[in-house]
């Protein structure tokens, strides 16, 4: 394993974990896992270069050890993505996302950032028609975040995950952290409106293979998104694969993750 500091188009510093050699995966997390907690990833990451692939995990934008200030919107998020499949190698990289890091990785390919395919495991992606609910739901988001209101951020923006989930959360050890960071969550929420702003094939706006995957036990609107996915991008497939509650199995993720990586 190699920690790197790379900087990015927009002047941030992201800090990565980069993995072995070969064809680059690039994991893209979602709205509050960060390196140094997020065990799964790096797991699957290891294994992965294992199997001959250089893989990388990295801190987003304002997240664990990539520290930054003022408004951590959509296009910083972008630039650190472009700045990571670099440093994996200069891409074409499969982009591997995680919740909202599904919607950030459809948009960075959509912005030309060099995949060779998604996987998106888990995007929660609304329907156009609930755009105006995205929307609205971003808005008051962000409102909490300008004014200051961390917290209440970060419980608007987790309110329609089970109340288990969020309960089981505030126990957590790193939960001041999750709130602390929420003022990363804003890219998440520009990317999922951007996400339902048209059909995503129009959006993503190039042909790239992608795999949407969902868990045996999951959230409701997991596994109908990944059918928009794949009802939406030309070719695209949807999945379903052992795992629960939002997390992926590390063994059946890498196994899928390599064999979709392998025939890009």
């Amino acid at each position: 394993m190699t920690t790197l500091q790379v900087q990015t188009g927009h002047g941030d510093t992201v800090v990565l974990d980069r993995y072995g050699s070969g064809p680059a995966v690039v994991f893209i997390a979602g709205a509050g896992p960060y390196r140094a907690i997020d065990e799964e990833t790096t797991q699957t990451a290891q294994a992965l270069a294992e199997r001959g692939f250089t893989t990388t995990v990295h801190d987003r934008v304002g997240r664990g050890e990539s520290v930054a200030s003022g408004d951590i919107t959509l296009e910083r998020e972008l630039a650190a993505v472009a700045a990571v499949v670099e440093a994996a190698g200069g891409g074409p990289a499969v982009l591997v996302g995680h919740s909202s890091g599904c919607s950030i990785a459809l948009a960075a390919a959509a912005r030309g950032v060099p995949a060779a395919g998604l996987v998106l495991w888990e995007a929660p992606l609304e329907e156009q028609s609930e755009l105006p609910a995205v929307r609205s739901w971003v808005a008051n988001v962000t409102d909490r975040l300008d004014a200051g209101d961390l917290a209440g951020a970060a419980a608007e923006y987790m309110r329609d995950m089970p109340a288990e989930f969020r309960e089981g959360l505030a126990d957590m050890p790193f939960h001041d952290r999750f709130i602390a960071q929420a003022p990363a969550y804003r890219a998440d929420g520009e990317s999922l409106v951007w996400a339902a702003s048209g059909p995503l094939g129009d959006l993503l706006g190039r042909a790239v293979p992608v795999l949407a995957v969902f868990g045996e036990q999951t959230f409701p609107g997991m596994p109908e998104a990944a059918a928009r996915v794949a009802r939406e991008v030309p070719g695209a497939v949807s999945e379903v694969l052992a795992g629960a509650w939002h997390s992926w199995d590390v063994p059946a993720a890498v196994d899928r993750f390599a064999a979709f990586a392998r025939a890009v």
